[in-house]
């Protein structure tokens, strides 16, 4: 799936939405896409029926998240939906490394960079809207994404977006979902 493409296909009542100019909420939007397909996947196999569902409703409630804090008057409870997509964008990219073994090194690692991005940028977003920053930890690191934490270069993201990797699927069309554990 192409970003370009798909940026192309999004109904235009979202697209001239203020809103659509946060590139968090678009990539969120993207993600959400992409996860249909992977869940999908997932669903199909009995092992990950579960993770499944959560993969989808943690990949879904990003963009739901970031669109209710902007859509609210107060700083303090815009932070608070910018934090909970912080936190579904975290728990996304836990379930897309936990359900690496059915979707692919492939998908899942593209998954796993774009939901770091999509961290990244709400790190950026959160210190703007809650008038302080929030650190992570006491010990600098390379691995920890704090407020300063840079999101990726444009040429990095254009890159990651170009064309993002889809799962093969597991069953034709007529073929049913295995729901027995081996």
């Amino acid at each position: 799936m192409n970003y370009g493409d798909w940026v192309k296909a999004v109904p235009v009542e979202i697209s001239e939405d203020p809103l659509w100019n946060q590139e968090a909420y678009r990539l969120a939007l993207f993600a959400a896409d992409l996860g249909w397909h992977d869940a999908t996947k997932l669903f199909r196999d009995g092992r990950t029926l579960k993770l499944s569902a959560q993969l989808f409703d943690a990949v879904g409630s990003i963009g739901a998240n970031i669109s209710e804090g902007y859509s609210r008057g107060h700083q303090k409870d815009r932070a608070r939906f910018y934090e909970y997509a912080l936190g579904s964008a975290r728990e996304s990219r836990t379930w897309y490394f936990d359900g690496r073994h059915v979707l692919g090194e492939t998908v899942a690692q593209h998954r796993i960079r774009l939901h770091t991005q999509i961290i990244r940028l709400l790190l950026k977003m959160l210190p703007l809207t809650r008038g302080y920053s929030l650190h992570e930890a006491d010990e600098p690191s390379s691995l920890i994404m704090a407020d300063d934490a840079e999101p990726l270069s444009s040429n990095e993201l254009q890159q990651l977006l170009e064309l993002a990797p889809l799962p093969e699927p597991l069953f034709t069309e007529h073929e049913t979902r295995n729901t027995l554990t081996p």
